[in-house]
């Protein structure tokens, strides 16, 4: 069996050591980088299942190198820093991150929330290609189309640039139209963890969602609860 790789963006060697060492005795296969531009490049070749990601280095903001691997790539992403204000925390997460650790940090909880990650991923994943055997590959609603295999979305026939985590959000409300989901559920649903207090990462990406995809009218605002998917939206 292939081991799950994990890409260490981190420009402090102690510690990007320190990862990899613990990281690699657990059986994952590592690799780290320094820099912004370094780790694009070992996103390219090596093709990680895991990124963790450092918030401060020399060439680039990690938030700017999040947006840039949540464009490109389905994987994701442990940011590693030392800011632990909470409106960092929540920054964080809207540009991509699954997940958020402060220096200094134990490498056991390290490990430890990779785990859980990891995890989810996986049990995401099984749950997808279930309900894709039933469902089928491709979805229409009004003038939206899904190709689930491809996470491809298309706005009246234009390829609309969905986040990751927009996509698992739209596909979470759009396979339950007419469900009527908290915000603390869909954090838990798509974001896999309890976020108390930061639903405002769901309000964001549902904006965001209403926007690219022209859903104002489909994806609806249940005052004082959450959100749904019109159920007649077809």
């Amino acid at each position: 069996m292939d081991k799950t790789k994990i890409l260490i963006i981190e420009d402090e060697t102690a510690i990007a050591e320190l990862l990899a060492y613990g990281l690699t005795k657990e059986g994952y296969e590592t690799r780290t980088a320094a820099s912004g531009a370094e780790g694009m490049r070992e996103m390219e070749r090596f093709r990680p299942d895991l990124l963790v990601l450092d918030w401060m280095l020399p060439d680039a903001s990690g938030l700017d190198l999040c947006k840039k691997v949540t464009a490109s790539f389905n994987i994701p992403i442990l940011m590693v820093t030392a800011k632990s204000d909470i409106t960092d925390k929540i920054l964080g997460l809207e540009f991509g991150a699954d997940d958020y650790i402060t220096k200094p940090f134990d490498l056991r909880e390290v490990i430890a929330r990779i785990r859980t990650i990891l995890r989810r991923v996986a049990q995401a994943n099984a749950n997808h290609g279930a309900k894709e055997e039933v469902a089928g590959e491709a979805l229409r609603i009004r003038h939206i189309d899904i190709v689930r295999g491809e996470r491809l979305v298309k706005n009246n026939g234009e390829t609309a640039d969905l986040t990751p985590k927009e996509f698992d959000l739209l596909m979470k409300l759009c396979t339950n139209r007419g469900r009527i989901f908290t915000r603390e559920e869909l954090l838990e649903l798509v974001w896999g963890y309890d976020y108390i207090g930061e639903t405002r990462t769901v309000d964001n990406h549902i904006q965001r969602l209403r926007k690219k995809l022209d859903a104002n009218e489909l994806i609806t605002t249940i005052f004082g609860i959450g959100y749904k998917f019109e159920k007649d939206a077809d």
